[in-house]
């Protein structure tokens, strides 16, 4: 599965490098792509992955990061 995740709260390269490091620790993600630019996140698993999953780790990486939107690629 591939998803794409607009958020919020992204506002540097370090913020990018936290979220990704959140999402890779998701059992079955495979590959997190964070652009703090356009606040968009995306991100490869397998199909056991949730979004609720997804939201939990992008939110849980930073106080000020939040997910707007997920939608499947």
């Amino acid at each position: 599965m591939n998803y794409t995740i607009k958020t919020e709260g992204l506002h540097c390269g370090h913020c990018d490098a936290a979220v990704e490091s959140a999402l890779l620790s998701v059992a079955g993600v495979t590959d997190a792509d964070a652009d703090h630019e356009v606040n968009v996140v995306t991100v490869e698993c397998d199909d056991t992955v949730t979004e609720q999953q997804l939201t939990d780790a992008v939110e849980g990486a930073g106080d000020s990061f939040k997910v707007i939107e997920i939608k499947a690629a």
